[in-house]
């Protein structure tokens, strides 16, 4: 249930790279006490000046608060700070905020409850340093509901527009945040090896940016509508076929080769149309690929 002292909430952040310190300068500009701590005591300089209390040790900062935020570089790095102190967690909840697959996730939840942790939180934050605190920050979680409701209005701080529940299984968080990351470096990719194939011609990537990124909206559109046919099994055609994409795929691949572009990413996406048409999907949409998707590497 939702804790009434919310808005007085203490909370520990360890960890204080520039997210770190992001982090914990969002909780006390919400007001809440917060105590920091990280292996360069310096770097908790202005969080000092601003409010914050340096922990001596990570088990000091670990029992200065109900609520432990753990923003480290990897689980790795944040069980080498938290076994040797894991009694110290006992009746706290832990959200950890580093990077890290679903199944160190899940098994650092069990951890958690194994050693009497009042709850474990699995994070992932769609931001950089600098939107956090703003509405521009989207923050996910996942983990016990009862956790995350008890702390709600306490991580609302880090983004007050968009921070997000997605469920009980603990790697639901990271495994949406790898997802995501998928879809932003599609993108990029591709512009990328758009601005490399113009760019053999004399075209500024600036001048093709004007014309990549009302693309880019557009083919957003196309996600929702994309998501219905996944969930539905169902990919009609009308739009443009299958068959009618890998066609163009291939005046892509013609083109990185025949102007030395490096043709990995064309090809690639041409090896899936391939499949998808040999799968008997030439005249399906383009969602008909999630099947191609599905399927474990040979």
């Amino acid at each position: 249930m939702p804790n009434p002292n919310a808005a007085q909430a203490p909370v520990t952040v360890i960890g204080l790279g520039l997210m770190g310190q992001a982090l914990a300068a969002a909780f006390l500009k919400n007001g809440h006490p917060t105590t920091v701590w990280n292996r360069s005591a310096d770097k908790a300089d202005e969080l000092v000046a601003t409010g914050a209390a340096l922990a001596a040790s990570v088990k000091d900062a670990v029992e200065a608060s109900p609520l432990v935020v753990v923003c480290v570089s990897d689980y790795a790095a944040a069980h080498e700070l938290l076994d040797p102190l894991a009694g110290s967690l006992a009746g706290r909840t832990l959200v950890n905020l580093g990077s890290a697959s679903s199944s160190q996730a899940r098994d650092t939840a069990k951890w958690a409850k194994d050693h009497e942790a009042a709850g474990y939180l699995d994070g992932a934050i769609m931001a950089f340093p600098a939107g956090i605190g703003t509405d521009a920050a989207v923050l996910l979680h996942s983990g016990p509901k009862s956790a995350y409701d008890e702390h709600e209005a306490t991580l609302k701080a880090l983004a007050p527009a968009a921070t997000l529940y997605l469920g009980e299984d603990p790697g639901l968080a990271s495994l949406h945040d790898v997802a995501l990351l998928g879809v932003m470096w599609g993108i990029q990719n591709s512009f990328l090896h758009g601005a490399a194939l113009l760019g053999a011609a004399g075209v500024k990537a600036t001048d093709f940016a004007t014309l990549a990124t009302p693309l880019i909206a557009v083919v957003a559109q196309t996600v929702d509508a994309y998501a219905a046919q996944v969930d539905a099994g169902e990919y009609p055609g009308d739009d443009a076929s299958v068959a009618t994409h890998v066609g163009s795929m291939a005046h892509l691949l013609d083109e990185s080769k025949e102007l030395g572009v490096n043709t990995e990413l064309p090809a690639l996406f041409k090896a899936f149309g391939d499949r998808a048409m040999a799968a008997g999907h030439a005249s399906s949409g383009y969602a008909a690929l999630i099947e191609q998707f599905r399927k474990p590497s040979a």
